[in-house]
């Protein structure tokens, strides 16, 4: 693996990079939106769920969300709370409008894990977008009997405004329209993920983008992409830019910034928080 070397210079050959590239394809993962402000733990978890930790001894939002909660009111207390303030309230750091600001001249395309819709806030074109793992804006049938997801954003108001005790109000708890089954959000964490038409369609979109440019000048820029699934982002890059012999690999990752010997000298790597990044190459 090769790691990052001294910043300033990692800056003007990601600036150089970007400028010659023909088509830039963004990987992003939660490390982009934990440097815009979504934090899951620390200051801004007790700030909205001090007393989901007093009473079920959780430390984090990502622990929350596979705590085993014995009744759904106390469920959706908690993903209601947890969907409106990492979906329907603006991270507190501008830097996804940064990320654009640097790509939106360009031919661009993002494949992403995050479920947060802060692409789409930012102004990204909802075209050039492809989010895998689901959204935090929909709901889905939990069995799933159909393959249909539902906006969720007044139901999910609705739940936080009137919960009390960490319960929500029985008659909110969302059941599937066409079989009754609890509704679940649609994030991919098992094999019950429903991949919607949008899904489907942005895809498409996706492959055609990389069909289009596959010996193109590319530019792949990965972003906050750890370890969890580095298949989706991570790995796909780096084929992509070993067969691309006219690509360049770009890795933004303040814990973990490498790449393969295979690609080293088309790699640039940055371990460097991403705002921090983006700042450099705006001036």
């Amino acid at each position: 693996m090769k790691y990052t070397e001294p910043f300033s210079e990692q800056i003007e050959a990601l600036r150089t990079a970007l400028a010659g590239a023909d088509a830039v394809v963004i990987g992003a993962g939660a490390g982009l939106s934990t440097a815009a402000g979504y934090t899951y733990g620390g200051e801004r978890f007790l700030k909205y769920f001090s007393d989901f930790a007093a009473k079920y001894r959780f430390r984090d939002m990502y622990t929350g969300g596979f705590y085993p909660f014995p009744t759904p009111e106390e469920y959706w207390a908690y993903w209601s709370r947890q969907i409106l303030v990492n979906r329907y309230q603006a991270p507190s750091k501008p830097v996804y409008e940064q990320l654009l600001s640097l790509v939106q001249k360009k031919e661009y395309f993002v494949l992403t894990t995050n479920v947060d819709h802060c692409f789409q806030r930012a102004g990204f074109s909802k075209a050039r977008l492809f989010y895998t793992q689901g959204d935090y804006g929909l709901l889905q049938c939990s069995v799933p009997c159909h393959d249909k997801t539902y906006d969720n954003e007044a139901l999910i108001r609705r739940m936080t405004d009137e919960q009390r005790d960490m319960r929500v109000p029985s008659e909110l708890v969302p059941k599937c329209p066409v079989c009754g089954a609890p509704m679940i959000p649609n994030l991919r964490t098992d094999d019950r993920f429903v991949e919607d038409k949008g899904w489907h369609a942005a895809c498409g979109r996706y492959e055609r983008f990389l069909a289009q440019h596959r010996r193109g000048k590319v530019l792949f820029l990965e972003l906050g992409v750890g370890g969890n699934t580095p298949g989706i982002i991570k790995y796909p890059f780096w084929r992509m830019c070993y067969e691309n012999e006219r690509s360049v690999y770009a890795c933004i990752n303040r814990d973990d910034a490498g790449s393969p010997r295979e690609i080293e000298a088309r790699s640039i790597c940055i371990a460097e928080n991403i705002g921090t990044v983006l700042s450099a190459l705006q001036q």
